[in-house]
């Protein structure tokens, strides 16, 4: 058989490079990336070069599974497990109510697939479901939507290209996001400033000109310090400001107060570092301001996104080439998430309640308006806490392992026991949520099916089928509908057929809305070079890279964008004399991915992983505590749980501070069950704890507390 070559996206992070699959006697034998992509261009990190690996994913078998009164897992038809779901769905329902059963997707599914779990959970059972989205770009989200009046980063990639001051804030590319560092390395320009602003000496902080370590926790506060130096300077752009903004003559006022002297205690800087901060930026020509988890994941997350920002409005630096206050997503969908899953908002945007919106959806979908959603859905933590309180008896959950990723995640080991109904659809059923379902879904990888996914710069490309499905394989999407043709949606799953059906049916949602993209065909995201929002029906595709704002017009109703923010809230959370170390967590390596359920299969990237959890501490804490390298760490956190890990020593880590890898279990176990006032996303950094040498110990989540 002649070899073919497919090309298709990686479903990873948010780059979503693509990849060209070559394809012989149905095995994947060399896998490349695409040459001449806009977003990789010919080039990858070793997650994507392994996507081979997915076709050997070892299952007992391609059907699904439902656990027996004696505990064990029995085999069924397919039809049997949708229709097992199905009953007990609509059981649960009417014996406890419609909120009484949730689903909790992830940021990999395709844009269909969360579309068609929207349809069938939100619009006909009228019921709860968010996103593991939740977990790292809700804060962003929000933060968009409050500034800018939607949720729209305006960059593009090329941007990073393009800039002589680059500010990376809670941001580590270096390892969470390689290619985007590659651009800036291929940045010609010799006199441009790489600014780094973590508390950690990261290794993007290392290849870094500058590196600001804030205190932990502390940015808030400096950026506030940050815009009174620049107003008081005179560093400002008035007629940027006066022409497309509102709210600054507030703002102005409101950071009076942040001052240089106070700063060294918020802050952690000194006033002689901030004061050359400022300076960098207001020397800078093309400014941009990029950050991701170490922002989003905060208990006023969303206010220190605005205040980054408010620096970038109030210098002008947003809507050019190489500026802007840009997000890095984490997922390789999670804009797909935010906008087509209809949880936070109707598909393609706009609020439940909006009547014009409402009635825009329902035509577009062809159904009353009665179908749709109502209300915003409940967000994960209330999903979780209605399961440990008694409200919600049964979960679905989708290509996500909260037992392992979920804040507190005992709490989450906690919420399983209670259930009636837990379903988990997966690639692999070795996951630790797996341990206690009621039912097993097995789907296939993205190699074998087919959808589309959007990129942090907005991007749509293809994913399309590498290798031929085997006998009683199906994917998340046929799951999902099966489910709903079990449940009696009959003619309400008319045009939901397959993910081009879908396809077209969010594009009709999306007319007329900031991201609309009437104009993308499924042919157009095939071979293709992507195509990012907005692209209307009837325009015509001329860049590759396209950026928002570039005419200083917003998505509010003034058109300006809005100056948001408040007074630093008490930290609920804070060091005490019983918990007087910071624990810190976030990626470990370039070739880990979360809780390495996927990147576990890559052989080359298991032998140079740790088998067991590690921290990261600072040599003088460590002699302090008589601990050495490799010694084993009991770890005690304020929310009451402890776990074992392994002790690296490194100057990279600050004094009384400890950086865990969130690629084990151990590490949200430590964790609290705090939140970000406004987009609920979990309080990942900056957990109190203290900790103790620990005689031997596997580390393993079953050790007691």
């Amino acid at each position: 058989m002649k070899m073919k070559r497919v090309q298709s996206t990686c479903n990873y992070c948010a780059l979503d490079c693509n990849m060209d699959f070559y394809v012989e006697d149905g095995r994947i034998v060399k896998v490349l990336p695409t040459k001449g992509y806009p977003v990789n261009d010919g080039f990858c990190c070793i997650k994507g070069l392994s996507l081979d690996k997915q076709q050997t994913v070892v299952k007992t078998s391609p059907l699904p599974k439902i656990r027996q009164a004696d505990g064990t897992m029995k085999e069924v038809s397919w039809d049997e497990g949708f229709k097992h779901v199905a009953d007990k769905l609509t059981a649960l329902q009417e014996k406890y109510g419609r909120e009484s059963v949730a689903g909790i997707s992830t940021g990999q599914l395709t844009m269909e697939e969360f579309a068609i779990f929207g349809h069938v959970m939100r619009n006909y059972l009228k019921t709860n479901v968010d996103g593991n989205t939740r977990l790292c770009m809700a804060t962003a989200v929000v933060a968009h939507k409050q500034s800018y009046g939607f949720d729209a980063p305006g960059y593009t990639l090329k941007d990073l290209e393009l800039s002589d001051t680059i500010v990376f804030v809670g941001a580590n590319p270096v390892v969470a996001h390689p290619i985007l560092w590659r651009r800036v390395k291929l940045n010609p320009d010799p006199n441009k400033k790489v600014i780094v602003i973590d508390p950690r000496e990261s290794e993007t902080a290392m290849n870094a000109d500058y590196w600001y370590p804030v205190r932990w926790k502390g940015d808030l506060c400096l950026f506030y310090t940050l815009a009174n130096v620049l107003i008081e300077k005179g560093w400002v752009n008035e007629d940027y400001i006066a022409a497309h903004t509102e709210g600054y003559g507030e703002f102005k006022e409101f950071v009076k107060d942040f001052t240089l002297e106070k700063a060294e205690e918020t802050a952690g800087l000194a006033p002689e570092q901030i004061l050359e901060l400022a300076g960098l930026i207001h020397e800078g020509k093309r400014v941009s301001f990029w950050w991701t988890m170490g922002v989003n994941q905060g208990y006023e997350a969303v206010r220190t996104a605005q205040a980054i920002i408010n620096i970038a409005l109030m210098t002008g630096n947003i809507g050019r080439p190489g500026t802007g206050a840009n997000s890095i997503t984490g997922q390789c969908n999670a804009m797909g998430s935010r906008a087509y899953s209809n949880t936070a908002v109707l598909y393609a945007g706009g609020d439940f309640t909006n009547p014009a919106r409402r009635a825009a959806v329902a035509n577009a979908l062809g159904v009353d308006e009665s179908v749709l959603a109502e209300k915003p859905t409940a967000t994960y933590n209330q999903i979780i806490e209605g399961i440990n309180e008694g409200r919600i008896k049964g979960l679905w959950i989708l290509c996500t392992n909260p037992r392992h990723s979920w804040t507190n995640n005992e709490t989450f080991a906690e919420a399983v026991k209670k259930l009636e109904l837990f379903v988990v659809q997966d690639i692999y059923d070795t996951i630790e949520s797996a341990e206690h379902c009621t039912v097993f879904f097995p789907v296939v990888p993205g190699i074998k099916k087919e959808g589309t996914y959007i990129n942090l710069e907005r991007r749509l490309s293809g994913m399309r089928p590498c290798l031929p499905r085997g006998e009683n394989e199906i994917s998340d999407y046929e799951a999902i509908l099966g489910v709903g043709r079990a449940l009696g949606m009959g003619d309400l799953l008319k045009g939901w057929e397959t993910p081009r059906d879908c396809f077209e049916l969010m594009k009709k949602c999306s007319k007329g809305m900031p991201g609309d993209i009437t104009g993308v065909t499924w042919e157009m995201l095939e071979n293709s070079r992507g195509v990012q929002w907005p692209f209307r029906e009837g325009e015509t595709l001329t860049e590759d890279q396209r950026r928002l704002y570039e005419d200083g017009n917003f998505f509010t109703p003034s058109k300006k964008a809005q100056f948001k923010f408040e007074a630093p809230r008490e930290n609920p959370m804070p060091l005490t004399e019983e918990f007087p170390y910071v624990f810190n967590t976030g990626r470990g390596s370039v070739g880990q991915w979360h809780t390495q359920s996927r990147t576990r299969e890559v052989q080359f990237v298991e032998d140079v992983s740790a088998r067991e959890a590690y921290l990261y501490i600072n040599p003088l804490t460590a002699q302090e505590k008589g601990i050495g390298e490799n010694d084993f760490l009991r770890v005690h956190s304020a929310n009451g749980h402890s776990a074992v890990f392994r002790a690296r020593i490194s100057g990279h880590v600050r004094e009384k501070e400890l950086y865990a890898p969130i690629h084990y279990i151990e590490c949200n176990k430590l964790t609290p069950s705090i939140y970000d006032p406004y987009s609920k996303e979990p309080s990942y950094k900056a957990t109190p704890v203290w900790f103790e040498k620990a005689e031997g110990g596997n580390g393993h989540v079953s050790d007691q507390n």
